[in-house]
């Protein structure tokens, strides 16, 4: 048994300073896909090479019928709901952060028409505060949105 400790020790010590923290690294993952079927919105935020990673995120998706009974405040909407993310992370690594949204009332070719999509690629040591709000058929005053005045 000592043989082998002092083998081990004086491999470990032979070995270049970039292998040992490449094999110690192991190439960490950190994903997170969430799809809403009704609405066709969908969200992915997903983490590489990750060396620090301090993450919440907190992720909300809703689905109402179409006779508003899971929406009583709007009766006469159709079906519908949305997906809402908020993402505060901090980062030593690389960072994909997308989301998507198409249109779930027309379908060309057995295909949803996308209304917007948003595809960010990050790499580095960095801060995320993100909040994304998908909403498919809302009623007026249903989202609400506060923006900051100009001055």
């Amino acid at each position: 048994m000592i043989l082998a400790t002092s083998l081990a020790s004086v491999c470990m010590a032979e070995m270049p300073l970039g292998f040992t923290a490449a094999m110690n690294n192991e190439d960490q993952k950190d994903s997170l896909g969430v799809s809403n079927y009704d609405t066709v919105a969908s969200m992915t935020e997903s983490y590489s090479n990750v060396e620090k990673l301090n993450r919440n995120t907190q992720v909300t998706a809703r689905s109402y019928s179409s006779d508003g009974s899971a929406n009583p405040s709007c009766p006469g909407c159709g079906a519908g709901g949305g997906l809402v993310a908020s993402i505060n992370s901090q980062v030593i690594g690389k960072a994909h952060i997308a989301w998507q949204s198409a249109d779930p009332s027309v379908s060309v070719n057995g295909r949803h028409p996308l209304i917007g999509r948003s595809v960010e690629d990050l790499t580095g040591v960095f801060s995320i505060e993100k909040f994304i709000q998908l909403w498919s058929d809302s009623c007026p005053g249903e989202v609400c949105v506060d923006w900051l005045p100009c001055s």
